[in-house]
């Protein structure tokens, strides 16, 4: 029997089902490489926390409803029961119904109302907020309104968290549409101070004479993360960080050598790029939203706008032609790509 058939003999609501399995199934996380569904024990116990009183009225109903015990409470936290784990992917495949039926309903040309949700990376936001993209794409359409969502986390867009995605690795699974923007560059970066006390590596084999920093978490698995560990696996690691900001202000204090953007760190006169232009650590960014929204009028007009005019705002933080001195190396055009 399905599970909505389930639902439906129990006389539970089905929004109850799907609501429990967004309790117990992780957020997409497409940056660090892993399934939707595999979440850590720190994601689960961070969502029950978080949380908990509306989860354990649900799990109550729907456990009295079905006429068996779904979640178990363990020393650790909670654990499915087998019934649970052979109930769970029938609850994912309900949950992905309703949302795909609530996608199509929001394409509706007269739901097409309220502003455009773009996501991105706080380092990614605050290029574009500075170069102006924003303020250009309301003067260009005064009635439509775009709100940014600067977060490390990545939001869903098959869930609806988010309208568009402006990001990097990865662009998603096949229900989204994407568009590769451009391939940022990155580089090894100290500071002059620690270059003056401790030099500079010869070559990439040289590294692991130095300190490093190291990015964690979410950027484990950028290009220029997995080089610089394959490089320095034997290198003293001063400091870890999560994100980009926190690694940028562990290399100007001295801490050691790390991988970051190429235009985030050269518009700062203490970095320095200790090895130049290394292709391999490129990342590629995408402007990423799901084919069942692709076609509504607001979100085509801010997707078409992003796919004129963001390029140089990623590469080097303005908009129109670079007429600055940051070396990035060479730029890739532009070319439409689906995501697989």
């Amino acid at each position: 029997m399905s599970t909505s058939a389930v639902a439906r003999d129990c006389s539970i609501p089905k929004r109850c089902v799907v609501r429990m399995s967004r309790a117990v199934a992780p957020p997409t996380n497409h940056a660090a490489g892993r399934h939707p569904r595999e979440r850590s024990a720190a994601e689960y116990r961070d969502t029950l926390i978080a949380n908990q009183s509306t989860a354990q009225r649900r799990l109550q109903a729907l456990q009295k409803g079905l006429g068996c015990v779904l979640v178990e409470r363990h020393a650790t936290g909670y654990r499915l029961t087998p019934h649970g784990q052979n109930l769970l992917y029938s609850v994912i495949n309900v949950e992905a119904a309703v949302d795909a039926v609530q996608r199509r309903v929001a394409s509706f040309e007269n739901k097409d109302a309220g502003p455009v949700r773009v996501t991105c990376l706080v380092t990614v936001g605050q290029r574009i907020v500075k170069s102006g993209l924003l303020d250009a794409f309301h003067a260009r359409h005064p009635g439509m309104i775009v709100e940014l969502l600067m977060e490390q986390r990545v939001l869903d867009l098959s869930k609806g968290e988010a309208d568009i995605a402006i990001r990097g690795g990865t662009p998603g699974s096949g229900a989204l549409v994407a568009r590769k923007i451009a391939e940022l560059p990155w580089g090894i970066y100290a500071s002059r101070a620690f270059v003056e006390r401790h030099g500079r590596p010869a070559g990439p084999r040289d590294i692991e004479r130095f300190t490093v920093v190291e990015l964690i978490d979410e950027s484990e698995n950028l290009p220029a993360v997995r080089w610089m560990r394959s490089h320095a696996s034997q290198a003293r690691i001063a400091a870890r960080c999560t994100n980009v900001p926190s690694a940028h202000l562990a290399v100007k204090s001295g801490a050691g050598l790390a991988p970051l953007p190429t235009v985030y760190a050269a518009k700062d006169a203490d970095l320095v790029n200790v090895l130049g232009s290394l292709p391999e650590l490129n990342y590629p960014m995408f402007l990423v939203t799901h084919k069942d929204i692709r076609g509504r009028p607001r979100v085509n007009a801010f997707f078409e706008f992003c796919l004129r005019e963001l390029k140089p705002v990623l590469l080097y933080g303005v908009m129109g032609e670079h007429r600055g001195g940051l070396a990035a190396g060479p730029a890739m055009k532009s070319r439409p790509e689906h995501a697989g």
